[in-house]
């Protein structure tokens, strides 16, 4: 469809909170405004919800919950109803991908050709592994055991701003296929395209009060969803310090948590790398989402033997990027979330270069967008690892480039950081990469590419990165409650 078509169908709406099937107002009627981070006008009004807007949403899942009607509902019924609900999104992935790109300034081409559809496989990928989940069942003597998997009860889904419609589809979609009701808080600089999920739930025959979306600020809506009595799982991704708070709150009711945290991933570049290769998957690893996303590969770290031979490539590499209009087909990389996050991300540059870091490409705002919140994609290198700018999150479209001379000395940098997300390696030396994989301690690592995901395997981080891990069964085991069930024969 091209961009006119697109303009003309597609109207952006104002968003309600979506509570028992139905889109209401917030109870106070206030409102606040959602920007559009390309030009930093308002895209449209969003119900400023309360904690009694939570509080209804919460007791509308529970009521749900208990009435059994999803909970009981045979599986292979659920898994229809899911089903559709993916089948419903392709249909609408245009317009999805159009408001995606609208409310968080990512490329369109982005939008349409990952978010929106990885955001359908959620769904259907859930509904039909809980079809064919194992339970253990055991034998001996005359005595026979097994494990009968529950669903919990309600769960609170608090998303963040950069990846809204996929990260809460991958977080509802197993929480849904397993029985439970949900409610989810889409953060508030990106709310659009979470609350359309409501009219395609509707649509799919989802019953009422199985999906609930609030949208408000997390100190009062995010704050009722964790200390909330009737909540039985909380899933948070953001930043580790919200993390922690979540998971204090959730301590006061022993709220099980999953926890998806902040990350400053090493991107380890050994001298037998293919460096072609290398340029082209490390460009990737930062400057996708404009360098938004918790996975990203934020410090390379390069073996001093092709250091300058590296650098040089990547850096022509990165001059290529195109930055402008996220709804421009040809965008490589579009505009931060707010001006707040674009000021702290130009911080952070400058900090880097006082402590001694060199710039060779980037570091200030792209002209010709002033009115938006559009920086250069940036490359500071012979950086230090112990300076602030690789040692935290900057979240930004900044890349800090570390030598090492030896494979320990890799190691040794990777692993010197709170964080423990994600990492990646690349090496044409087999052997060399399973022992790197097996030291550096994070929870995802890819070898030779990056940010490609089986959604069988579990997902998650050490350290300030997170607790708990999602994906697979692993998704099923955290949403569900074990009961051991004994038999006498």
């Amino acid at each position: 469809m091209s961009k006119k078509a697109l303009v003309e169908k597609t109207k952006v709406k104002d968003a309600m909170l979506f509570i028992g099937g139905e889109y209401v107002e917030a109870l106070s009627g206030k409102t606040f405004d959602t920007l559009n981070p390309a030009t930093n006008a308002k895209l449209a009004s969003v119900a400023d919800g309360s904690e009694e807007d939570a509080k209804r949403a919460i007791e509308a899942a529970q009521r749900t919950f208990e009435s059994g009607v999803w909970s009981k509902m045979p599986i292979e019924e659920r898994s229809d109803i899911l089903c559709k609900m993916s089948d419903l999104i392709m249909e609408r992935v245009d317009e999805l991908a159009y408001v995606e790109t609208l409310d968080v300034g990512k490329p369109i081409k982005e939008s349409r050709g990952f978010d929106i559809p990885r955001a359908a496989q959620n769904f259907r990928f859930f509904a039909e592994m809980a079809k064919y989940m194992v339970h253990e069942h055991y034998d001996k003597h005359n005595v026979m055991s097994y494990a009968k998997y529950a669903p919990a009860g309600v769960t609170s889904l608090i998303i963040p701003w950069n990846l809204p419609f996929m990260q809460m589809t991958w977080k509802a979609s197993a929480a849904m296929a397993s029985g439970n009701t949900v409610v989810v808080k889409p953060a508030s600089y990106t709310p659009l395209s979470a609350v359309m999920l409501g009219e395609i739930a509707n649509e799919a025959g989802l019953p009422p009060g199985v999906l609930n979306i609030i949208t408000g600020p997390g100190s009062t809506v995010g704050t009722t969803m964790s200390t909330h009595p009737y909540v039985r799982r909380i899933s948070f991704v953001g930043e580790s310090n919200t993390g922690k708070t979540v998971m204090r709150n959730a301590a006061n009711n022993l709220i099980p948590v999953s926890l998806e945290l902040g990350g400053k991933s090493a991107n380890i570049v050994f001298e037998d790398a293919d460096l072609d290769e290398a340029v082209k998957g490390s460009i990737e690893a930062i400057y996708r989402n404009q360098g938004e996303i918790c996975l990203a590969g934020s410090r390379l770290l390069v073996q001093e033997s092709v250091y300058d031979q590296f650098l040089e490539k990547f850096t022509e590499a990165v001059k290529k990027i195109k930055v402008g209009d996220p709804t421009d087909e040809n965008t490589d990389m579009g505009a931060l979330v707010s001006k707040g996050h674009l000021e702290t991300v130009d911080q952070y540059v400058q900090i880097g270069i006082s402590e001694g870091a060199k710039l060779a490409q980037g570091g200030k705002r792209v002209t010709g967008f002033e009115k938006g919140n559009f920086y250069e994609p940036t490359v500071l290198y012979d950086v230090n690892n112990k300076m602030r700018v690789a040692q935290e999150e900057i979240f930004g479209p900044v890349i800090v480039i570390i030598p090492f001379k030896t494979e320990e000395d890799a190691i040794r940098i990777a692993n010197d950081s709170i964080y423990g997300l994600a990492g990646v390696v690349w090496t044409n030396d087999l052997r060399r990469a399973q022992r790197v994989v097996s030291e550096v301690n994070a929870g995802l690592l890819w070898v030779n590419c990056w940010y490609i995901r089986d959604l069988r395997t579990p997902f998650g981080g050490a350290k300030a990165s997170g607790i708990g891990r999602e994906g697979g069964r692993h998704s099923f085991e955290f949403y569900t409650e074990a009961k051991t069930v004994t038999m006498k024969l």
